[in-house]
């Protein structure tokens, strides 16, 4: 990738000019620093350190002094990844020297002079070339003819900075090249975490699939066989288990749908206007056929519709995992109280239940993507433990949030919040 600036009119294409240095030491050190107090600024001390090398290689001593004084304590702010950047600069007299350090220690920026005693910028640029070397350069050069450039850029220079040049061309030169460098690190980084992430994935999809898998096929061995005896109970009984097993893996599939529609950002939403009350009623009747047998009493605390511009199925999957949830991780007699309300510019979706609750410690992890809270109360309860991650993201995708209150042996209150100004877009990717 190539990011020219058209700085030919300012200097003379035939001649190399030797009064190219950076000019006046005291110049340097009267320059503000770029980067603000954290007292000033809260938000820096988030921000992580990168370090980034450069080498500078100009056959002019006083242009490579010039050169790394200024950029010794150059020092900014990659805002697009917050990271704050610093430079560790080092300088070669010749292309020979270049090429060595190159080899042994590859630097993130090489200042690179195109004129050079022995081999000239360009052939150190087609060393980089040929070694397929990842780091950008930047040609320096006071022959600044469009020919030059070409040839350069067709060598993969990434910039040219041409002689004379002030300290702040120099670093702005430089902090372009740092940035681009520190986002394709991370770019990296991201692409091997997603690597990771999808191995985990598939190791815990496996394994979550495995059980009821076995199970099942050890029911249906009896039944094969008929080594279940003759009563016919045993038999129904048999196939209930076979049925709820399949229940859990359809469900993991399903939310497992979810989850990739929503983290790909391949879900086309449809916006329309719901009632977010009337999407509670219908999640509470979903959820009434598991909660009679335990005699579960379910409300629905509202005064009045509450309405809000957003995707009708969407509201429905963060309604049904917490009202399913709140059945599932209650107690025989229990109750579910399901509140919907608003403020001027949110709706509060709240979900209590008086079931076996949760620490602190568990209650931190419960929105990561596969945790269910694995204890003695909760060994014979089936499923996915992706249910919370969606209603997380999906808040998150309505500029909300979603969080949990839990006691244990009293209940768990879960509340989301849902912008209603948030301006929403076609995709999940988008919001």
């Amino acid at each position: 990738m190539c990011c020219w600036r058209n700085r030919f009119a300012s200097t003379n294409s035939g001649v190399k000019s030797s009064g190219c240095s950076v000019l006046p030491s005291n110049h340097y050190r009267s320059r503000p620093t770029l980067i603000a107090s954290r007292k000033d600024h809260p938000r820096l001390e988030r921000q992580d350190m990168e370090t980034l090398q450069v080498l500078v290689c100009d056959d002019e001593p006083g242009m490579r002094m010039s050169v790394a004084r200024a950029l010794r304590d150059f020092t900014f702010t990659a805002s697009d990844v917050n990271a704050e950047v610093r430079l560790e600069t080092d300088v070669a007299e010749t292309g020979e020297e270049a090429v060595k350090k190159i080899d042994a220690a590859p630097p993130h920026i090489l200042l690179l002079d195109h004129k050079l005693p022995g081999i000239s910028g360009l052939d150190v640029l087609e060393h980089i070339a040929s070694k397929k070397i990842d780091m950008l350069t930047i040609m320096i050069t006071a022959y600044a003819s469009i020919e030059t450039a070409v040839r350069a850029t067709r060598q993969g220079a990434y910039d040219f900075l041409a002689k004379p040049f002030t300290p702040a061309e120099l670093k702005n030169a430089v902090r372009k090249a740092a940035e681009h460098v520190i986002v394709a690190q991370h770019a990296r980084k991201l692409a091997r975490e997603k690597r990771q992430v999808r191995f985990q994935f598939i190791s815990v999809l496996a394994h979550e699939l495995k059980a009821p898998l076995g199970a099942i096929e050890g029911y249906m061995q009896l039944l094969r066989d008929g080594s279940a005896g003759d009563d016919p109970e045993v038999y129904r009984q048999i196939i209930e288990r076979c049925m709820t097993r399949t229940a859990y893996m359809r469900k993991m599939i399903l939310d497992l749908l979810d989850l990739t529609r929503i983290e790909s950002g391949q879900k086309k939403r449809e916006f329309v206007e719901v009632d977010v009350v009337a999407s509670a009623r219908t999640a509470i009747e979903t959820a009434t056929p598991d909660a009679q047998p335990r005699n579960i009493e379910m409300r629905l605390l509202a005064d009045h519709p509450v309405r809000m511009r957003a995707d009708a199925g969407e509201i429905e999957i963060i309604l049904n995992n917490l009202v399913s949830n709140a059945v599932k991780y209650n107690r025989d007699g229990g109750s579910v109280e399901v509140k919907i309300a608003e403020s001027e510019d949110t709706v509060i979706i709240s979900v209590s239940d008086t079931g076996i609750g949760m620490s602190e410690e568990e209650c931190a992890k419960l929105f990561n993507d596969f945790v269910r809270i694995k204890n003695r109360k909760t060994r014979d309860i089936l499923g996915s433990g992706l249910g919370l991650s969606i209603v997380k993201k999906l808040a998150h995708a309505y500029g909300g949030d979603a969080t949990v209150a839990s006691r244990p042996d009293i209940g768990s209150t879960f509340t989301v919040t849902l912008k209603k100004a948030f301006i929403p877009t076609g995709t999940m990717l988008d919001s």
